[in-house]
């Protein structure tokens, strides 16, 4: 009877096993789970990690002198020329994880598929405009291997070297802005030109023009060529403009940093505001606030805020927390609290956008071409004369409160004429303040063109006089740190004072 009940028991929990097994696959399948992804929705997470990260605030916008502050700790960077790798990493991070993992995946998927021919070939440009953002900040950088750890299993990319690099971005550009087709699939959902295809070439061409000119330098030859087939199709008016949109629900980066926990310690430095001042240019009306008799950074109130342009005052470079108490006080201000910032109710609030190519980044750059004789078209003059006022215009564009007449620009062009003479110095100068908060841009054209004239950052314990390049990421040394370091032998110390390969 025993073995019987036994029998019995092992019959039923097989029946039970049996019938478990049977709905188990069915039972546990997500039948709601996506099962591919629209491209397009990774190009625009691609697109929207194009946005300059709050670090190149704390490096390059003060490498070029434009926006300071005097404290130390997560702030250290460009305001004492030391190295924080917390904030020299961020670039990398954001630009290989936001924008490179997102469009090698979409070519990988895409490259065969002529369905989506067009956002293939927008995800090469945009993955073009990154990748020359990295290596214009480091240098060698992981380029062919780059993004292919999911696809090909590549989890220790080797370094390329720049002067392999920029003429593979730049056959990238050609190629992807050729291939875009009115007759392909029209990505409406694209987030910075709703698919609007010839809008799509003019950012490839403006990028394309860019990185001609980023080897000016280097191969004036090649760069020659490629600034003169990219220059008939840039982009040349506002409504053009290759930006990313911001709101209340997706905020600016820069903004929603300056608009919170470092609305008090940022302040726009003094070569800055001089310059503006000593030109009279209108744009700086529109772009600083000066808190008068500020004491503290609550004490920064609309009541006491003044744009008179006559009473601004930046912030002298090299100077710690003790350093900028010392020289507001020479400055005849209450505190350092007075020193001028950017407005960040207007220029830098939290729905400002984040242009990324402008028109009058181009045009000056066509401007600098043809002084250089590199295409016939036009005159320098008029490429300047156009510039100037297209990125006073893009200012206004911002906030009614920065609105630039234009009585205004004429006056300023009248005063401040174009001199054939001081040509490429004039050119370079506009370019830096048409740059203004395009960190990564303005810090690569200062170390291309050596225009502004800026003076050494004065700082006792800086670490060098002018910074060249950002550091590697520790986190990249430590897990691909022999790739890294073949990176280092063939391109000089992982420090500040190296020179990347156009920097000469």
């Amino acid at each position: 009877m025993k073995k019987t009940c036994n029998y019995l028991a092992i019959l039923m929990l097989f029946i039970v096993s049996s019938s478990c097994e049977e709905g188990f696959d069915e039972l546990n399948t997500n039948k709601v789970r996506a099962t591919t992804l629209d491209p397009i929705i990774q190009l625009n997470a691609a697109s929207l990690g194009l946005a300059y990260p709050t670090a190149t605030v704390i490096y390059e916008v003060g490498i070029v002198q434009q926006i300071i502050s005097p404290n130390s700790g997560v702030l250290t960077g460009a305001n004492y020329n030391q190295d924080n790798r917390a904030s020299t990493q961020v670039n990398w991070q954001n630009y290989y994880q936001n924008v490179v993992k997102n469009t090698g995946d979409i070519i990988n998927r895409t490259k065969e598929d002529p369905t989506f021919s067009n956002v293939y070939n927008m995800a090469r440009i945009v993955q073009a405009h990154a990748f020359m953002i990295l290596t214009d900040s480091y240098g060698s950088v992981p380029f062919a291997e780059a993004g292919r750890g999911y696809s090909d299993q590549i989890f220790f990319p080797t370094y390329d070297k720049q002067e392999s690099i920029y003429p593979a971005i730049i056959k990238e550009l050609e190629e992807a802005g050729a291939a875009l087709s009115l007759t392909g699939k029209i990505e409406t959902a694209d987030i910075l030109y709703k698919g609007n295809i010839p809008q799509w070439k003019a950012y490839a061409n403006s990028l394309l023009l860019r990185a001609g000119m980023r080897l000016s330098q280097v191969d004036p030859a090649t760069a020659q060529q490629v600034v003169a087939k990219a220059a008939p199709g840039v982009i040349l008016t506002n409504a053009e403009n290759s930006f990313i949109a911001h709101d209340a629900n997706y905020n600016n980066p820069i903004g929603n940093m300056l608009n919170s926990t470092e609305a008090a310690n940022f302040y726009l430095a003094a070569p800055f505001v001089n310059y503006l001042k000593s030109t009279g240019d209108p744009r700086l009306r529109a772009i600083a606030v000066t808190y008068v008799g500020a004491k503290s950074g609550p004490e920064q109130t609309t009541t006491n805020a003044s744009f008179d342009p006559a009473i601004q005052v930046g912030m002298p470079m090299g100077n710690d927390n003790a350093g900028a108490v010392k020289a507001a006080a020479a400055a005849g201000l209450a505190s350092f609290y007075e020193f001028s910032q950017v407005d960040r109710r207007r220029i830098t609030k939290l729905t400002a956008p984040n242009f990324l190519v402008t028109a009058s980044q181009n045009l000056l750059l066509l401007a600098e071409a043809r002084t250089r004789g590199w295409i016939t078209t036009g005159t320098a003059e008029e490429y300047y004369k156009s510039a100037v006022a297209a990125h006073m215009n893009q200012i206004s564009s911002i906030d009614p409160g920065s609105t630039i007449p234009q009585a205004a620009i004429d006056q300023y062009l009248v005063a401040n004429p174009f001199d054939p003479a001081k040509a490429m110095e004039q050119i370079n100068t506009q370019y830096w303040i048409s740059s203004f908060l395009n960190g990564p841009e303005a810090f690569a054209n200062f170390r291309r063109t050596g225009f502004p004239v800026l003076q050494e950052n004065p700082f006792p314990g800086r670490e060098v006089p002018f910074i060249n390049r950002l550091t590697y990421p520790n986190s990249e040394i430590s897990v691909n740190g022999s790739n890294v370091g073949t990176a280092i032998s063939g391109q000089g110390p992982d420090n500040l004072a190296t020179k990347v390969w156009w920097h000469k």
